[in-house]
């Protein structure tokens, strides 16, 4: 077994913000978002809600991505519950169920400490399996606003990406500069001190990948968009060699303008893959949406087709798997 992916689950209070984050229906059922992704990659759907998760407008979840990435290259898949309001109805490593809290009202994360110490541990124990790559992704509801947090408490002048292709992006200042007020910080005060910039404005899913990457000492594969910049960046500032770690997004995350993906990942030094999925051709308006800025990324749908790309599948065979898979979900619908 060379290759292991984990999949980190968070909440934040965040994400319940109206108009921050698309990934749900509605405000609150961001809540069920990151248990249904995990569940959905096991079972035809997910357990704990009726549908696989999708934005208000109806598009899918990133994970039919990494389903459909897995049923190609069947590498094994491990569920780390990093926080989140419900566990889900899958066979998971627990770390905490401490969420995210709203920072404008207080720090995010009183237990940081705990969470990294024992994803730290849990990394620490994968060192001794046969595994020699993690490829490790998220379903974090409001992550990209707490990323962006951290990034400019840092002293980042880092933009990050959304899934909607209107990015939100004067709302995250808003709720950011309330956050920086009530901390009593200005842009960059953090720089040196990246554990209290996790603290005040982090998610859970960012305490536990740090942990683990702490932990676990061979190739670290940050499968995600811009909320692994902020990873990154804290990591890097932690004293990690970051030759031994890469981002792997989707293309869309790359292209969205209104990101700095490239810029800040190359102000960190940390290395980038961008898989070249294509949906312009579906029958289904949910998938050709992708190619309009809609989801981009999430529930490590690049690091998956980077596993897929590894085994000897090419995007394209991982974009027509997706294909058959949402039409499975469209027949199920149906009947």
């Amino acid at each position: 077994m060379k290759s292991l992916f984990l999949l980190v689950l968070g909440n934040t209070e965040i994400s319940t913000v109206p108009g921050i984050s698309v990934a749900g229906a509605t405000p609150e059922l961001t809540k069920l978002t990151p248990p249904a992704d995990a569940e959905y990659l096991f079972h035809e759907k997910p357990l704990i809600i009726d549908a696989i998760p999708v934005t208000p407008e109806g598009h899918p979840t990133p994970a039919i991505i990494t389903k459909a990435a897995r049923e190609l290259a069947a590498f094994p898949i491990l569920v780390v519950r990093g926080g989140t309001y419900l566990a889900p109805l899958v066979p998971h490593v627990h770390i905490s169920d401490s969420i995210g809290r709203d920072f404008r009202r207080g720090p995010a994360l009183p237990e940081f400490g705990e969470i990294i110490k024992r994803a730290r541990l849990f990394g620490e124990e994968l060192n001794k399996t046969p595994v020699e790559e993690l490829v490790i992704g998220e379903s974090t509801p409001g992550g990209t606003t707490t990323a962006q947090a951290v990034l400019w408490a840092m002293g980042y002048d880092a933009r990050t990406s959304s899934a909607s292709p209107e990015n939100p992006q004067s709302l995250k200042e808003k709720v950011i500069g309330e956050g920086f007020k009530r901390a009593g910080i200005d842009r960059g005060e953090l720089r040196d001190n990246p554990l209290e910039a996790l603290r005040q404005f982090g998610d859970p899913m960012m305490a536990t990948v740090i942990g683990v990457s702490l932990g676990f000492r061979k190739k670290v594969v940050l499968a995600g968009g811009t909320q692994m910049l902020a990873v990154s960046a804290i990591l890097m500032a932690l004293g990690e060699d970051l030759s031994r770690f890469m981002i792997a997004t989707t293309r869309w995350v790359v292209k969205d303008r209104s990101a700095t993906f490239l810029e800040t990942a190359k102000e960190i030094g940390v290395v980038t893959y961008a898989a070249d999925l294509d949906f312009s051709k579906s029958e289904f308006k949910g998938l050709r949406d992708y190619e309009r800025g809609y989801v981009k990324e999430g529930v490590g749908a690049g690091g998956a087709t980077w596993l897929a790309v590894k085994a000897g599948f090419s995007p394209g065979e991982v974009s027509e798997k997706v294909e058959e898979l949402y039409r499975r979900l469209m027949e199920m619908k149906a009947s």
